[in-house]
C-alpha cells in the first residue's frame, strides 16, 4: 500500500512515519534513572526469574516494549537476593534494555521508587509501538514480616 502525499488535502492518518532513532536516544529520554543500561542482539532476561511482565507489541513490525519483574541471587555476593525491573525495548534485531535493581532486603519505600521509575519509563516507551498504558488499582493482602515493617518512633 502507497500513500502518496497530496498538499492539497490532510495526510491519511495510517502513513507511516520514519524517526531517527538510536539506542542513545532511548537511552538517554526514557532510561536515565536505571541503575544499569545496555544493548543486544538477545534477551538477557531469565523466564525462570520472572515474577511479573507486560508487554506493548506492534504485530505488524515485531517491536515490542516489555516491563519485566524478576528476583535472582547474585552468585558474586553468595545468597544476596535482587530484585530487578527491567525495561526491554526491541526495535528491529536491536535490543536496548535498562534495569532498576536493588537488594531484595532494601526498605519498601525504595522498592516503591524503583518500580515506579521502571513504570514511567514503560508507559513512555509503549508510544514507540502506538500503545497507551492505563494504570490500575491492586488491593495487596497483609504479610506479617518484620522486616517489613518500619522502625516506631516514639515522640
Amino acid at each position: 500500500m502507497t500513500h502518496e502525499l497530496d498538499q492539497n488535502s490532510e495526510p491519511d492518518w495510517d502513513t507511516p512515519l520514519t524517526l531517527n532513532l538510536t539506542p542513545a536516544l532511548l537511552i538517554h529520554a526514557l532510561m536515565s534513572t536505571a541503575s544499569a543500561v545496555h544493548t543486544g542482539w538477545a534477551s538477557c532476561i531469565d523466564a525462570s526469574l520472572v515474577l511479573s511482565e507486560q508487554t506493548a507489541m506492534d504485530e505488524q513490525s515485531g517491536n515490542y516494549v516489555r516491563l519485566v519483574e524478576q528476583e535472582f541471587a547474585d552468585e558474586e555476593q553468595g545468597e544476596m537476593l535482587w530484585r530487578d525491573w527491567t525495561l526491554e525495548i526491541r526495535i528491529g534485531p536491536v535490543l536496548i534494555t535498562g534495569h532498576w535493581q536493588l537488594p531484595a532486603n532494601a526498605p519498601p519505600a525504595a522498592w516503591d521508587w524503583h518500580g515506579q521509575e521502571a513504570e514511567r519509563a514503560f508507559e513512555r516507551a509503549c508510544i514507540l509501538v502506538g500503545r497507551r498504558v492505563r494504570r490500575v488499582l491492586a488491593v495487596e493482602d497483609p504479610v506479617r514480616d518484620e522486616a517489613d515493617t518500619p522502625p516506631v518512633r516514639r515522640h
